[in-house]
């Protein structure tokens, strides 16, 4: 061994940047022992021990145990083997990790308080089954009587929100934000009234066709863009223009009482919420987000209550 570079156990820490208590606990425990002695007793380690070192260095710095590490390199089981479990492990730490973030960016946005933060943790650590229950009981209950019907089963179906295996955080906060509103009493019952709304607009003979929000929407949408004042003259066309669509989407005139019934429908609409929830949806499921409806359905009820006729005393 007399051609072969050989380092103490000095030397090695200086070059590895380990201690030397750290270097010394390696080679008396075994893992990486000395290759040879100087004459005055001193450890010495060659090339091959060095590599090992590194190796030992680095699956620590990884977290890998002592343990396993010993095996390694030992070539008792293989490295790629071991790669591959601790980095599934690490990726269970990191869902973990993931999910107490999102409960306390949350909890700090909305300056929560101990009580809102226990039921934020728990919700976020429901099981995917008890996360399907939650929902689907929300579902049922917005269109409850209606699930029957052919068209509502896809649209319950586009309404459930996947929260997927390794969720991003956003996603995370999505989720608790979701879960909150679908156990939220009045924003089940707003929902249902809309969902009956809907039906009730649907329950023509014919093919599918707009409902109020939607013939609200693609009517506003360029005065809303252009900042038009619902209840100045310049928006007389845009309130006329969707009035009698829907007036003739429905086989109805456009008088008084279409435009009541359509302001009926509108005002439980006009709910940010139900923008949110398809927003939250949208992430969750990893869709792109559409346009908000209550900007325009807010304009639409301005512009239609400054054009009914007042009530008689």
């Amino acid at each position: 061994m007399s051609g072969t570079k050989q380092y103490t156990i000095g030397e090695l820490a200086r070059r590895t940047g380990l201690s030397v208590k750290t270097i010394r606990y390696y080679a008396d425990s075994g893992i990486v022992p000395p290759t040879d002695r100087s004459p005055s007793g001193y450890r010495l380690f060659d090339a091959a021990a060095v590599a090992r070192l590194d190796l030992v260095r680095t699956l620590r710095d990884l977290g890998v145990d002592l343990a396993t590490i010993r095996r390694v390199v030992d070539r008792e089981v293989p490295l790629p083997e071991v790669a591959a479990a601790h980095a599934e492990a690490l990726a269970v730490q990191i869902r973990v990790l993931r999910l107490r973030q999102a409960v306390l960016t949350l909890a700090a946005k909305r300056g929560s308080g101990p009580a809102e933060v226990d039921d934020l943790h728990r919700l976020v650590q429901l099981t995917a089954r008890e996360r399907g229950h939650l929902v689907a009981d929300f579902l049922a209950s917005v269109f409850a009587g209606l699930g029957d019907q052919p068209a509502y089963p896809g649209v319950i179906v586009s309404m459930t929100p996947e929260l997927p295996d390794d969720p991003t955080t956003e996603q995370v906060e999505a989720w608790l934000e979701l879960a909150e509103m679908c156990r939220e009493p009045e924003f089940r019952a707003r929902m249902r009234r809309l969902a009956h709304q809907h039906a009730a607009d649907h329950d023509v003979p014919g093919l599918p066709r707009p409902d109020a929000v939607a013939v609200v929407r693609d009517a506003v949408a360029p005065a809303l863009a252009a900042g038009l004042d619902p209840t100045s003259p310049d928006a007389d066309p845009v309130v006329a223009a969707a009035t009698s669509r829907y007036a003739s989407l429905h086989g109805h005139s456009d008088d008084a009482d279409l435009r009541q019934r359509l302001l009926d429908r509108l005002v439980p609409a006009n709910d940010p919420r139900r923008d949110r929830y398809l927003d939250l949806l949208a992430v969750l499921n990893g869709w792109s987000t559409g346009d908000a409806t209550a900007p325009a359905v807010d304009w639409f009820i301005r512009a239609l209550h400054a054009r009914m006729p007042a009530p008689i005393r």
